[in-house]
């Protein structure tokens, strides 16, 4: 609507111009004459009011239902009082008609209205256009058939083939198949994802070499995508303390503007000049008064930062919060899954007689069979280092202990440590030493051995994620305590904190205390909490700052302000940096807008008459354009923010 009036109006505008007196003054040109030629300008302007005006006409009924005075009532004064004015000059009135500054006024709000609805929509646009792409049928899998079904009619449980190129339908788990995915529009990383079975899917991402085999988990708008899409038009939707303080500024100036206005044409009434003259100058302040830049300084900014953070990976929920993480002293972070992984690694392995590679093999060989999270580990730890493992035989497990089975015709065993000793066998004095080191650090330990003896040991823990020590380096440097909450027992979390360059932990939290120490640590100044959001809602809606990590699946995003796409506590340090950007610039466009205001309200009104500064119309709109042209460069500059 705005785009089409737009430039409907600046084609109606450029004649306007063209048979303004001051235009040909200043260009030393006269325009051509012709019967009626007078009329032009007044028809024109006519046509541009009621067809570009009528849209800000309306806003400004609606805000004075609202008892709320606004922007659009501003704008719709300045319009409103140019008109009338003119026309009255037109037929007989003393004076010089303000066709031309109404034109250029209704011209350029319909750019600045058109120029924010723009951006507004542009955080989303290529969300919506991904929807767009997301294919509308999907390969429903039925025994041994495959039928081609509307999307809408898969439910959770279903299975469905995705075949190699193809965009996936649905959220799901793979069953069966390998191949690469790319999911750059979710994350931003350009490299395909390896996807095996058990691995996850999101609708929307793009299917590389491989046929997959899927079980939906999720569909509808339930899926990833439609989440990030609702959460970008909840950011759109939401408003931020700078533009209500926007619109409370343009409120009171609607005020200010018509006081300034009567007092204008009083005092020079009163002062013996023509009633035509208090009446053009009075007119001058209200037709200045409007300060379009003001509506677009904290809009322009926000919509901006906004759109750049979700590239990003940074989804923001609550414009207002997001606002204030610029003052944050402390972040306080969950461990588990935020942190660290959520899954066992094996940190060290230690040996007596037997050589680390082959404890390995050994090991893996028989924890393949398992099930348990720690045997998973030593599989994994294997498997990355491309060893053969060996085949086992006479496999059984011994509950509550570990496994046996027999390896190249000799029998072994791995399981818990306490295991050793209750079977009788020797532990020798460099394994004692390790059990003692990994149970200092809180480490879980499985011990491999065979009839004589303990041979290795293996020491896991939950898996520090690969940038979280850098994102606690960056976060100190930008003036910010970094602590870690944890329910994990104190050695646990002294061994986790040392490793990141953590100096302030707790630990045996229980999920329901994790608030109340958010609460403490508010007392010592602004306060994010950033964590899983599962566990974490409570301290997450604590926190001055709610910062959800991992936004794909099964976060509880409702609890959060900002929503991190990735697991990457990096991330963190980046959302904080938009901030702060943010806050700049919404700073420097309210300079920019109310300074032009500032100074151009008193010469409109004659301050400077003694000194022969007088600001007339004409020159008024050109300064105010060029503050809205500011305003609006100024914020489009944040595009070039470079996280680091």
């Amino acid at each position: 609507m705005f785009r089409d009036r737009f430039w409907v109006c600046l084609a109606l505008t450029v004649p306007i111009l063209y048979f303004a007196p001051l235009t040909q003054e200043w260009l030393g040109y006269r325009a051509v004459q012709f019967p009626g030629a007078e009329w032009v300008q007044a028809l024109l302007a006519t046509a541009i009011y009621v067809y570009g005006g009528l849209v800000f006409i309306k806003g400004a009924a609606h805000e004075l239902r609202a008892r709320a005075p606004g922007m659009m009532t501003l704008i719709s004064l300045a319009i409103t009082v140019a008109f009338v004015y003119s026309v009255a000059v037109t037929f007989g009135f003393k004076g010089m008609p303000l066709y031309w500054e109404l034109a250029t006024l209704v011209t350029i709000m319909l750019l600045g209205h058109w120029i924010e609805m723009s951006s507004v929509q542009g955080a989303s646009r290529a969300l919506e256009h991904l929807a767009a792409l997301v294919p509308s049928r999907a390969h429903k899998l039925e025994g041994g058939t495959v039928t081609d079904v509307p999307v809408e009619q898969l439910k959770e449980g279903d299975r469905i083939l995705i075949r190699p190129g193809e965009q996936v339908p649905v959220d799901g788990v793979v069953e069966e198949g390998s191949s690469s995915v790319n999911e750059a529009f979710l994350t931003g990383e350009s490299r395909p994802v390896p996807k095996e079975p058990g691995d996850e899917v999101v609708a929307g991402s793009v299917n590389g070499e491989g046929a997959l085999t899927v079980r939906v988990t999720r569909t509808g708008d339930d899926t990833t995508l439609s989440q990030i899409q609702r959460l970008v038009r909840e950011a759109q939707a939401s408003r931020s303390r700078f533009q209500n303080l926007a619109d409370r500024a343009a409120g009171w100036l609607t005020y200010i503007a018509i006081g300034a206005g009567a007092l204008t044409f009083l005092a020079w009434w009163a002062s013996g000049e023509p009633l035509d003259f208090a009446l053009t100058w009075a007119v001058a302040v209200l037709v200045i008064a409007c300060p379009h830049a003001l509506g677009l300084a904290i809009p322009l900014v926000t919509v901006n930062a906004t759109s750049m953070a979700a590239r990003a990976g940074i989804l923001v929920r609550n414009r207002e919060a997001f606002e204030r993480a610029r003052d944050l002293k402390i972040v306080a972070f969950d461990k588990t899954g935020t942190l660290t992984e959520g899954k066992f690694g094996v940190r060290r392995i230690y040996t007596a007689s037997l050589p680390e590679e082959e404890a390995l093999r050994i090991g893996a060989a028989l924890e393949r069979r398992s099930e348990h999270p720690l045997a998973r580990a030593v599989v994994e730890l294997a498997d990355q280092r491309n060893l053969q493992v060996p085949a086992v035989e006479d496999f059984r497990v011994v509950a509550g202990k570990g496994v046996i089975g027999s390896v190249g015709g000799k029998v072994y065993r791995i399981g818990r440590p306490e295991w050793i000793a209750e079977l009788g066998l020797e532990l020798p004095v460099a394994l004692r030493r390790g059990l003692d080191e990994a149970e200092a650090r809180g480490e879980s330990v499985i011990a491999l051995m065979d009839e004589q003896g303990a041979l290795a040991l293996f020491a896991l823990a939950d898996k520090v994620r690969g940038r979280a020590r850098e994102a606690v380096h960056r976060l100190r440097q930008m003036g910010i305590q970094v602590v870690m909450i944890t329910g994990d027992a104190e050695a646990v979390a002294r061994s986790v904190a040392s490793e990141l360059g953590i100096q302030r932990y707790h630990a045996r939290v229980l999920p329901e205390e994790k608030a109340k120490i958010v609460r403490q640590l508010k007392q010592e100044g602004p306060t994010a909490f950033v964590g899983d959001g599962i566990n974490d809602a409570p301290a997450l809606l604590e926190a001055d700052l709610g910062v959800a990590i991992g936004a794909g699946t099964n976060v509880a995003i409702e609890s959060a302000d900002l929503v991190l796409i990735e697991d990457d506590p990096l991330d963190v340090a980046g959302a904080l940096q938009v901030s702060r950007a943010t806050y700049r610039k919404m700073v420097q466009n309210l300079f920019w807008a109310t300074g032009y205001n500032t100074v151009a309200l008193p010469l409109a009104a004659g301050v400077g008459a003694a000194w022969g500064l007088l600001l007339s119309p004409a020159v008024g709109a050109v300064f105010m354009s060029l503050s809205t042209v500011a305003v609006a460069v100024n914020a489009m500059l944040l595009r070039r923010l470079r996280l680091e």
